[in-house]
């Protein structure tokens, strides 16, 4: 069973469950907020003008946000104020996308790698660690579009590769590099070629946000094809749900799937209407 939680946003991305409440970012809504799983009591937690994406939180409890096109990380203080954490401009060779913030304060955001609203030519991208203290460190490569990151009990970071038809594996130190890269998910060959519409046209599977539920499996939502996935710890689909709309991240919280969905992810038809919203699916 599918019910609506958030309606009348643009494009909803990178939820996340904390403290007994369901956090996202409306990407052209230029805000960050938090609703009770029953969809009441809707708080605005920011106002992001550059565009919200990845959220995490620092041990003291501040709340992480990225800023897509300035590409920075924001920081907010205890009294509600933003803060400058972390500048990647310098680094980053496209817009910042989603993060994931480990038990350390330790921050692993991804980019683009290229002007996809623009339609340039395709680039992989790096991802990119953010120290507490906002220092920037390049920690991998050669990635296809990373997005949606989780950190699993084993201390293995997993991020999706959206355009790469995979997701990708790296065990995490204690000083926070990741070493050991691997396939741990494999939908289909590496696209070839670097026009953006024939790279897209080779991928079999998208997945764009994700998140872990109890047992370890890994969600994946399937920015292509409407769906969103469960793998398994070996990295195999274990069951798979078609809530009848394009959904492109997903949290899990209360016993429950959320998933944000929208028409689709074109930034000048998200932007112009509020078609984006937010759903939740019961699991065993």
């Amino acid at each position: 069973m599918t019910r609506t939680v958030v309606a009348d946003l643009h494009f909803a991305e990178s939820p996340r469950w904390h403290e007994n409440r369901l956090w996202f970012s409306d990407f052209f809504g230029g805000r960050v907020a938090s609703v009770l799983p029953s969809g009441s009591d809707l708080r605005i937690e920011a106002l992001v003008p550059a565009q919200p994406s990845g959220l995490g939180w620092l041990p003291d409890g501040r709340l992480l946000i990225v800023s897509m096109r300035d590409r920075r990380i924001l920081r907010r203080e205890t009294d509600g104020t933003l803060a400058v954490h972390a500048d990647l401009s310098g680094h980053a060779t496209g817009q910042l996308n989603d993060m994931v913030v480990d038990a350390f304060g330790r921050a692993y955001v991804g980019n683009f790698g290229f002007d996809l609203a623009s339609g340039d030519t395709f680039a992989p991208a790096s991802l990119h660690r953010v120290d507490p203290d906002g220092s920037v460190t390049e920690v991998a490569s050669d990635l296809w579009f990373p997005n949606g990151s989780v950190i699993t009990a084993a201390h293995v970071l997993l991020v999706n590769e959206t355009f790469g038809n995979r997701v990708t594996a790296f065990d995490l130190t204690p000083s926070g590099d990741l070493v050991h890269r691997r396939t741990w998910a494999s939908f289909g060959p590496a696209p070839s070629g670097d026009d953006f519409t024939e790279v897209l046209s080779q991928v079999v599977i998208a997945p764009d946000g994700s998140c872990l539920d109890a047992d370890g499996n890994l969600w994946i939502a399937d920015a292509g094809g409407n769906r969103l996935l469960q793998l398994t710890a070996a990295g195999e689909i274990g069951a798979e749900i078609s809530p009848g709309t394009p959904v492109f991240a997903c949290a899990i919280g209360d016993g429950t799937l959320f998933a944000c969905a929208a028409p689709d992810f074109h930034e000048q038809r998200r932007a112009a209407v509020r078609e984006g919203h937010i759903i939740a699916i019961s699991i065993p």
